[in-house]
């Protein structure tokens, strides 16, 4: 259920942040309704929304230069078909962009296996087609592409030369940090070979039990750590540091992939809370298997194996170890010839909250280490050296990315939220001197950032409520070089036409109980003097997601509120980047503060003169659809309807990593679970509900709606459904998408709630 908002790599695998923000203008009052306008010609729709082109224009992803510099490679979505990428670079040479892999001419379109499929919705990347990821050669001559289950290695000139051919998906393929070896997981062993010979051969022991993997990370680990591999190559080659896990304590789901023309069963190893994680080793190993050690790990194996990482010299190993519950985290120095480690230091939770892992640090070659904590109350950058502490940032804000360092010249990089809560910055601070952060980006626009290795060079990506994503290279001062997708709402793009029709984001703020500031935004239509307007009032409302910032929304509150709705967010306590005490008060009590702070939204939302109190819609997906069940059950009658997608509706069937992390073991405190389930209470729904659900869900398993369904039918408390055959978590995304709205929205006319 991780919400994840940025991907980061460094100048030789730079990825293209594409979470939208926008400009740092806010409305404290609500809109005021204004003479209605002639209808346009060009009218959104849900078909048109979910249709190719995008209207969010060009969707780059993945944006790397070559070792060489010379070239600017990305993803670029297809106009056809908007959710299949090719391969397109940029000649800094010659000052052109070309397509550099075609996936349709590459790509067998063979099906990929369960393993596979599963890797690519931890990335939330399910749906899309071709090309989803690529790297480099060393020499910048050729690049590694993994397509349909696959490995080819495609040369600038035009040529490709496939590297594997198998029945067998390789996963989690990479080149080696100076390019000589390939190494990809196979049949549950990692294998390696050199580009050279071609030859790759498996180098992790064979194992007689098929619940044990090498090479690649649990589940828990890619779904709720953002820990999507399991080996780390040491930057000399020398080494390599494999994971070995063993599924065989991890209790069985048998998971039914209800698809429209029959149904496949899978044996599925899942972590629910309260029960045996999988058991986690890491070794050591020379490049073909030999000279290998166990890594010290210490005595208690019901840890999380965190991160892992090499110094820049590659004479230690790094490793976070995390306590099972996640109050707790140490770094070992590790021996990469023994596996001997030691605790260099150990990071704590904040009193009464708990760890959020964080991507944002970084070893620098002087031995040093920049860190990011939550240790005084706020998300901000420690450097670690000699044993001892500096804190480089301060304040009631928080830094939300660590950017870049330039070592050469003693800056670090980083985005945060010191001018904005809702509109990230990037900023520069000098590493000798931490003052006052120094702003790059420009205030009209919200900012996120990726930097090269060495902090000369960066990707910036801005939007605003009128604007897509746009992309540029900017230099160390901001300065920006050159476009990487202008994306400019005129002329042939996409939403051009519906432009004019296009309505302004408005935001906010209403009070918590606790007297907290609690941010909303709100689109409406063209409004008449007089008139009243139904809403449609979407939430998550889950810990570490920010849902309400300034940024492009897309096109899909856009067709929504074409359609004569308003369009309304609230983010309550338990959200992201407010700091410790705003967030840690959903621990032990999930679905108690955010129900009350959805509430408080809503009756403010019935105080404007525009909105029609008695059609107010909620819609929630995920923990989002966990939460429509909650509000319901909690307020009878304040809401006209609910629509609840693929909802968690027992705590003690999702995971372990992440309800263990706000709710504590289910073993130790079963009432705490009890109050926070919503099935128990589920009877009580006196408002039309709809719940919709994929039915082959492998992260909410379908076994959530089914045990809802079963109390509400035995109860005879009327609801509807409408489940998705073959369809996972996505299910509102991809090929159903367009069916999942209109069944939404035909929902909402049945009951009445639509403009009069």
């Amino acid at each position: 259920m991780t919400t994840r908002l940025t991907f980061r790599a460094g100048v030789a695998s730079l990825l293209l942040a594409t979470t939208a923000f926008a400009p740092t203008v806010a409305f404290a009052a609500a809109p005021q309704p204004e003479q209605s306008a002639p209808k346009m010609q060009n009218s959104l729709t849900f078909e048109r929304v979910f249709a190719s082109p995008s209207l969010d224009g060009t969707a780059p992803r993945e944006v790397k230069i070559s070792p060489d510099g010379r070239w600017l490679t990305l993803l670029r979505n297809r106009a056809e078909d908007r959710e299949r990428y090719d391969l397109w670079g940029y000649d800094r040479q010659t000052g052109q962009w070309r397509m550099l892999i075609d996936s349709l001419k590459l790509g067998s379109n063979r099906p990929l296996s369960e393993a596979e499929k599963m890797q690519r919705e931890r990335k939330r990347v399910g749906s899309l087609k071709g090309i989803v990821s690529y790297s480099w050669t060393k020499d910048g001559k050729a690049i590694l592409v993994p397509l349909d289950g696959d490995l080819w290695l495609a040369t600038l000139d035009g040529s490709v030369r496939r590297l594997t051919d198998s029945p067998e998906d390789e996963l989690n393929a990479a080149l080696s940090p100076r390019g000589r070896y390939l190494s990809f997981v196979r049949d549950g062993r990692l294998w390696v070979g050199t580009l050279a010979d071609n030859a790759p051969r498996p180098v992790t022991p064979a194992e007689t039990a098929k619940t044990v993997h090498w090479g690649e990370a649990e589940f828990v680990a890619q779904e709720e750590m953002d820990r999507l591999t399991g080996y780390w190559w040491s930057p000399e080659e020398s080494r390599i540091a494999v994971e070995r896990f063993d599924e065989a304590p991890v209790g069985v789901v048998t998971r039914a992939a209800i698809g429209a023309e029959g149904t496949k069963t899978f044996e599925q190893r899942y972590p629910a809370a309260g029960t045996p994680n999988a058991l986690v080793s890491l070794h050591l190993m020379n490049p073909d298997g030999s000279g290998l050690v166990k890594v010290d790990l210490g005595a208690d194996p019901d840890i999380y194996l965190a991160r892992v990482d090499w110094a820049p010299d590659g004479r230690t190993l790094y490793v976070q170890r995390e306590d099972r519950a996640q109050t707790k985290l140490d770094m070992l120095a590790v021996d990469p010839a023994t596996g001997k480690s030691h605790v260099l230091f150990t990071e704590n939770a904040p009193k009464g909250s708990w760890l959020n892992l964080s991507s944002d640090y970084r070893f620098l070659r002087d031995g040093s280490l920049i860190w990011w904590s939550e240790r005084d109350g706020f998300g901000h950058l420690y450097r670690f050296r000699d044993g001892k502490w500096t804190q480089l940032t301060s304040g009631n804000w928080m830094v939300t990315d660590l950017v870049g360092v330039d070592e050469a010249k003693g800056r670090l990089f980083f985005t945060g939220t010191k001018d904005d809560v809702l509109a990230p910055q990037v900023y520069a601070l000098d590493l000798a001197k931490p003052g006052k952060p120094e702003r790059l980006t420009e205030t009209g626009w919200v900012n996120s950032a990726l930097g090269s290795n060495d902090g000369t060079t960066f990707f910036v990506t801005r939007s605003s409520p009128n604007q897509p994503p746009q992309s540029y290279v900017a230099d160390a001062s901001g300065k920006r070089l050159a476009w990487v997708e202008e994306n400019r709402v005129e002329g042939a793009h996409p939403y051009a036409p519906f432009m004019p029709a296009h309505r302004e984001t408005t935001f906010g703020t209403v009070k918590a109980d606790d007297g907290s500031d609690l941010h909303w935004l709100m689109i409406t239509p063209k409004m008449e003097p007089g008139k009243r307007y139904p809403v449609f009032f979407e939430h998550y409302g889950g810990p570490h997601s920010q849902t309400v910032t300034r940024g492009w929304l897309g096109a899909l509150p856009q067709a929504i509120v074409a359609k004569g709705y308003i369009y309304f967010r609230i983010d309550n306590r338990g959200s992201a980047n407010r700091g410790v005490a705003f967030e840690s008060q959903i621990r032990n009590a999930m679905g108690t503060v955010e129900v009350a702070d959805q509430r408080a939204g809503a009756r403010y939302l019935k105080t404007l003169p525009f909105v029609d109190p008695a059609k107010i819609a909620i819609y929630g997906w995920s923990y989002g659809g966990y939460m429509t069940l909650k509000m319901l059950e909690a307020d009878p009658g304040l809401y006209a309807a609910g629509i609840s997608g693929a909802p968690v509706t027992k705590w003690e069937l999702y995971d372990t990593s992440y309800t263990e992390r706000y709710l504590g073991d289910p073993r130790k405190q079963p009432d705490v679970y009890r109050a926070a389930d919503a099935v128990e209470n589920a009877p009580k729904i006196a408002d039309p509900l709809l719940l919709i659900h994929g039915m082959a869900d492998d992260n909410v398993v379908f076994e959530n709606s089914t045990a809802l369904i079963a109390k509400m039918q035995a109860a005879s408390t009327p609801f509807e459904m409408m489940l998705y055959p073959g369809q996972t978590h996505s299910a509102v995304r991809g090929t159903t998408a367009r069916h999942v709205w209109e069944t939404i929205f035909a929902f909402l006319g049945r009951h009445d709630i639509k403009p009069d």
